[in-house]
C-alpha cells in the first residue's frame, strides 16, 4: 500500500478483512446450528385403530355469576364461598369436567374474581372461561 502523494496511482490490493470477518461469523454460526441439526427425538405417535371413539358429548357448562357486592350465583342459585368450594370440588374430580363459565359484572371486585380463579385451579378445575352476558351492573 502507497501511502503520501503521487495523485493518480491507484490501489490494486484487496481488502480482505470484511470477508474474514463474515466467515468467521459464518462458521461460527454453523458451529453452533450443526449438533442441534443432527440431533434426533424419538416420538411415539398414536396407531390407528378401527374402532371408532365413543360418543362422548360435552357436559354442560356450569355458569358461575359474580355479583358487583361479591355475591355468588352457581347456576342462577345463590352460594356462598364454603359451597362454591364444595361444588368445584365435586366438578373437578369428574372425568369429563364441564366449563366454569365465569360472568362477572363490570363493576365486580377483582378480589372476588382473583378468589374464584384461585380456588377452581387450586381443586384441579382445568376448563375455566369468561363469559360476558352485557348485564352490565
Amino acid at each position: 500500500m502507497k501511502l503520501g502523494g503521487g495523485g493518480d496511482e491507484l490501489n490494486s490490493e484487496i481488502n480482505v478483512t470484511p470477508f474474514v470477518d463474515i466467515m468467521l461469523v459464518l462458521l461460527i454460526i454453523f458451529m453452533i446450528t450443526a449438533p442441534i441439526l443432527s440431533h434426533k427425538v424419538r416420538i411415539d405417535l398414536p396407531q390407528p385403530s378401527n374402532n371408532p371413539p365413543p360418543d362422548v358429548t360435552p357436559p354442560d357448562p356450569i355458569h358461575l355469576q359474580i355479583k358487583q357486592d361479591g355475591s355468588l350465583f352457581w347456576n342462577d342459585t345463590p352460594v356462598d364461598e364454603a359451597g362454591l368450594k364444595a361444588q368445584i370440588a365435586v366438578v373437578a374430580q369428574q372425568t369429563n369436567q364441564p366449563e366454569l363459565q365465569i360472568d362477572a359484572d363490570d363493576n365486580a371486585q377483582y378480589e372476588a374474581v382473583a378468589k374464584v380463579l384461585s380456588d377452581a385451579k387450586g381443586q384441579g378445575l382445568v376448563k375455566i372461561g369468561f363469559v360476558n352476558t352485557g348485564g352490565g351492573q
